[in-house]
């Protein structure tokens, strides 16, 4: 039989317009098949394209010969060893983007049985095909997707079970698949991933910044399910351990970390943090390269809306830190937020610096922060931030330490230093300064700084930390100071400071009847008034030129220059005086000016008045004004 004559007309009669023809043409070609077998196999790219268009035929009958026609070739196909898998599977990728559900079935089909085929090594050839596969687990059709889902099944075991898989292509398109709008993909391509990441394991090392692209916006999906698989699998990439030599990318995961920083989910977020965390840990001087890329995606992380990303951002920070030059860059950076963004001080500096103080050494962040706010330009945000971190000073468990050094202020050259460092910002808010002179037990040069006030200095914004310092003493951090009590003779300078703070209060504040109570406490049966009368008379500008301050037993040379102290003080608060008159008098000239535009305004919208002023009477309005009486 010369089939070879017969078969090309009748493939070419597929294409016929009558519906009748196509169903001879399949009936004709049916037949030929079953008598010539095997050798029909020559045409089998030519027949599968005929079946796949026929397969979506509008005709129902043409339909049912096709699927008979169909089942007969696919029995030959698997019997056969001449198809070339080869030669079809460029075929099959072509037809694999159709949409029309028919075809689709059609396709799955094919891919089922040929998989069948022992001979036919349909998994070395899946990277073609399997985009094509994840398109129509979408499908419309329940069934196309339960078939489209079986055949991805099957695939997958067999990748379990086999030596040789190319990992790397497939893991670009399960990459893709991930982000797909339907749950149902992202499932399928999330758990691919994830048995890719424990099979693939170092093969899959170039394809790491993909793979955690598609895994960090799964772990905060809306199915459970998704997020399951997605958690797993991020926690199994990073036990995976690589160096940069085998390809393993530090820029690109950091990249891609750095950009799920500003994701909408929090979950998400909290990952990408702990990425940057592992990376800095195990490749730090990696990571410290490309630095300027993440520096300001971190910097701005510090003011996200969750404290848990927040304290994760510090430990990163914390890590970076550990150089001095990223410290102090550290410090500045977040000096320039906080004076940028005065909310993110207001919500999250105690909470920032109190972390700093955890992660890094205390006393080293207190001494940059000081250093820094020294010489800072703006007066007003100097004030409002040392006010702030005095604060934290004083109310922080995590500054327990600092504030226990700051009490041997007076009595060793650690305190010493300690409080000279911070004395110099500490300077922009007198509050502050007194606060920090308590702490120390400086009194005598506490009640020197509390006298050297002027009325100027004596505003709402003074009070308010007033009444705060006030409550504050009654807290156990003072508790030191309130036993100092005890001893009036002893400590005559610490009741004159007090004294003085309850004479700069409203008598009628809160504030003035808590230290009044608490002064009225102090037992007077070991206060000689002899040494009051001493110690409150004559000016304190002179007097704390002479002697020790209380209870400072150290009578060496090595002491505090409190003279210089308190010029420093004074001189801090003369600038910021003349800053507020410059401030005064800027507002002021901006009113007056803003009066005589809005009178030149008022003056423009009233011409006819003026012209009726300027204008002579007419006659009739000076008879009736009675100037023409006689």
């Amino acid at each position: 039989m010369n089939y070879q004559q017969i078969v090309p007309p009748v493939l070419n009669s597929f294409l016929d317009q009558d519906g009748r023809v196509r169903y001879y043409a399949c009936e004709a070609l049916y037949n030929i098949a079953k008598v010539v077998r095997g050798d029909f196999i020559v045409y089998f790219n030519q027949i599968f394209d005929a079946l796949c268009k026929l397969s979506a035929d509008s005709d129902p009958s043409v339909q049912s010969a096709a699927h008979l026609l169909d089942r007969l070739v696919k029995d030959i196909v698997t019997e056969s060893d001449q198809f070339s898998i080869e030669e079809f599977i460029p075929l099959l990728r072509e037809r694999m983007n159709v949409l029309n559900p028919y075809v689709r079935q059609f396709l799955v089909g094919w891919i089922t049985v040929l998989d069948s085929v022992p001979d036919i090594d349909m998994l070395g050839f899946l990277p073609d095909f399997l985009d094509g596969l994840f398109n129509m687990l979408s499908d419309s059709s329940h069934e196309i997707r339960q078939q489209a889902d079986s055949a991805l099944s099957e695939f997958l075991q067999e990748i379990k079970n086999s030596p040789n898989v190319d990992y790397g292509r497939m893991a670009e398109i399960l990459v893709q698949r991930a982000g797909s709008p339907d749950a149902f993909t992202r499932l399928t391509s999330i758990t691919w991933i994830n048995e890719f990441v424990k099979l693939g394991g170092d093969q899959l090392i170039p394809y790491y910044a993909d793979i955690l692209g598609a895994i960090l916006p799964c772990i905060s999906d809306k199915e459970e399910k998704i997020r399951v698989v997605a958690c797993e699998t991020n926690e199994e990439l990073r036990t995976i351990r690589a160096d940069p030599g085998e390809g393993f990318d530090v820029g690109a995961i950091l990249s891609i970390a750095r950009s799920q920083l500003t994701s909408e989910w929090e979950a998400t977020r909290i990952e990408a943090l702990h990425w940057i965390a592992t990376l800095l840990t195990r490749h730090r001087a990696e990571v410290i390269s490309f630095l300027n890329d993440i520096f300001d995606s971190l910097l701005r992380a510090l003011s996200d809306p969750s404290d848990e990303v927040v304290l994760l951002v510090l430990e990163v920070h914390a890590c970076i830190a550990k150089d001095a030059q990223h410290f102090r860059h550290l410090v500045v950076f977040l000096i320039h937020n906080f004076r940028s963004d005065h909310l993110l001080l207001e919500k999250r500096g105690a909470l920032i610096v109190r972390r700093l103080c955890v992660l890094l050494d205390a006393e080293r962040v207190f001494r940059e922060f000081s250093t820094i706010l020294e010489g800072e330009d703006d007066l007003d945000f100097a004030s409002i931030m040392v006010q702030a971190l005095n604060l934290i000073l004083l109310t922080s468990s995590e500054l327990a330490e600092l504030r226990a050094l700051l009490k041997q202020s007076l009595v060793n050259s650690a305190g010493k230093d300690l409080f000279l460092s911070l004395y110099s910002s500490w300077c922009h808010s007198p509050m502050a300064t007194i606060s920090l002179c308590l702490l120390a037990q400086a009194y005598r040069h506490a009640s020197a700084v509390i006298q050297s006030l002027g009325e100027e200095d004596i505003n709402v914004k003074f009070l308010v930390q007033l009444d705060k310092l006030i409550r504050l003493l009654e807290t156990p951090i003072f508790a030191y100071l309130r036993l100092q009590l005890l001893e009036p003779g002893k400590f005559t300078w610490l009741l004159t400071a007090l004294y003085g703070l309850l004479m700069l209060l409203p008598q009628q504040s809160a504030a003035f009847k808590i230290l009044k109570t608490r002064l009225k406490t102090v037992p007077s049966y070991t206060f000689s008034g002899e040494q009051l009368k001493r110690t409150s008379s004559g000016n304190p500008y002179f007097q704390i030129l002479h002697g020790n301050e209380d209870g400072n037993r150290n009578q060496d040379d090595n002491v505090i220059n409190f003279p210089s102290r308190l010029q420093q003080f004074e001189h801090m608060q003369r600038l910021h005086r003349m800053h507020m008159k410059s401030q005064s008098q800027s507002r002021s000239l901006s009113s007056t000016m803003g009066s005589q535009e809005r009178k030149k305004s008022d003056d423009s919208r009233r011409p006819s008045s003026v012209s009726e002023i300027a204008r002579p009477p007419s006659r009739s309005q000076w008879i009736n004004s009675g100037h023409m009486q006689r």
